[in-house]
């Protein structure tokens, strides 16, 4: 994989909101067309994943029926990276996974004026869509 792609990848704790934003292109669990949908990725532990606040979400629905996806880098670093979708479902790693999302979440919006309201990280573990990245 190009260095830049994995720079941007690799989400330092100072990189800026717009890093963090990518696009993806699912197939639809039942339409079959293809859907593409902005959505922010978080990086644990050198492992990309893509999840959400807690409750259903398409995009999940969609990676759960076709796995395979399109990952678009689009602002510092551009590309069109397939992928592969891996939903965690193990309790463990998702209490690992999802506290250390939430972690970043917090401290992304720490100090700033305008705050949203996030569910404790309790819901989000039971709740959320969850899914590691896999480049192919």
């Amino acid at each position: 994989m190009d260095a830049a792609i994995e720079t941007a990848l690799a989400l330092t704790d100072d990189a800026p909101f717009a890093q963090r934003v990518v696009d993806i292109t699912t197939r639809g669990a039942r339409s079959q067309q293809l859907r593409r949908i902005e959505i922010w990725f978080h990086n644990v532990d050198g492992e990309v994943y893509i999840t959400g606040t807690p409750g259903a979400r398409s995009w999940y629905a969609n990676l759960l029926a076709h796995p395979e996806f399109t990952f678009h880098l689009k602002h510092e670093v551009r590309a069109d990276l397939p992928a592969t979708a891996t939903a965690i479902i193990d309790p463990q790693e998702r209490t690992e996974v999802l506290s250390a999302i939430v972690d970043g979440i917090d401290a992304i919006y720490s100090g700033r004026a305008s705050r949203p309201e996030f569910a404790p990280v309790e819901e989000w573990i039971d709740r959320s869509p969850l899914v590691r990245v896999n480049f192919n």
